[in-house]
């Protein structure tokens, strides 16, 4: 959702210029974007901004190539949506605010901004309307949810849909939520601050992202480990949250 409404900003802005490859998270690659910057790197009074992007040292950027992002090492950076609007100089409008606290920092940011309930539950419908969540993936969900357990103090959801902003909004308020498929692992909650540093070359590797803050999000890029691996990760993760 924070992608399209940046999308929306951009092409309101005549002197813009975008480009948009309809990347998903797990493809989110610099390297689609590699005949732009050949067109347009190293230009004076050009500036070339990448939202997102998993850059590659394989593929060398132009020095008027500038990064936006809240993740991994930008952690700390406030959403990609205000980066923009501070860059266009441009006041974001109260939904915009709403977005933009929802993609940086969950439900807890949107209720620290002063949104009403209703207005939360619109967002996350939204977002998860934006992120391709189907019906079926709500009744996945469900399902989930009704066979899941708890080790350590952790929730442990394993999910038959990749989708697992549906598992996420049913079960909030959570203090610590694990979700993972026979690809992928995304853990939720209070002692994510503790797992990037543990992880820390498979985050470089672009194997691993994390974000949200300290109370955040951290997990496994799709497709990247095995079953087998992703169990041994999960009981890691819970291992590293429960000390």
């Amino acid at each position: 959702m924070e992608m399209r409404e940046i999308k929306k900003i951009l092409e309101s802005i005549p002197d813009v210029l975008f480009f948009d490859e309809r990347l998903q998270w797990h493809n989110a690659n610099l390297s689609a974007y590699k005949p732009v910057l050949h067109q347009y790197g190293n230009i004076s009074k050009v500036m070339i901004y990448g939202i997102e992007l998993l850059e590659n040292d394989a593929l060398p950027l132009p020095l008027n190539y500038y990064r936006i992002d809240h993740h991994n090492k930008d952690s700390t950076n406030v959403s990609s949506l205000e980066q923009v609007a501070e860059i266009l100089n441009i006041k974001l409008t109260w939904e915009q605010q709403l977005i933009a606290a929802n993609d940086r920092g969950y439900i807890p940011a949107m209720q620290q901004l002063g949104a009403s309930p209703k207005e939360i539950q619109q967002i996350r419908l939204r977002d998860r309307m934006s992120q391709g969540v189907t019906e079926e993936d709500e009744l996945l969900a469900k399902k989930a949810i009704e066979n899941s357990i708890i080790e350590q103090g952790v929730i442990v959801v394993e999910s038959e849909s990749n989708r697992f902003s549906p598992i996420c909004d049913r079960l909030y308020p959570y203090e610590k939520l694990l979700i993972y498929t026979d690809d992928e692992l995304m853990y939720y909650g209070k002692g994510k601050e503790r797992l990037p540093a543990h992880f820390d070359s498979e985050v470089n590797a672009g194997k691993m992202f994390h974000g949200g803050g300290s109370d955040g999000y951290f997990g496994t890029a799709k497709g990247v480990y095995p079953l087998k691996e992703i169990i041994r990760l999960k009981n890691k993760i819970i291992q590293l949250i429960h000390k």
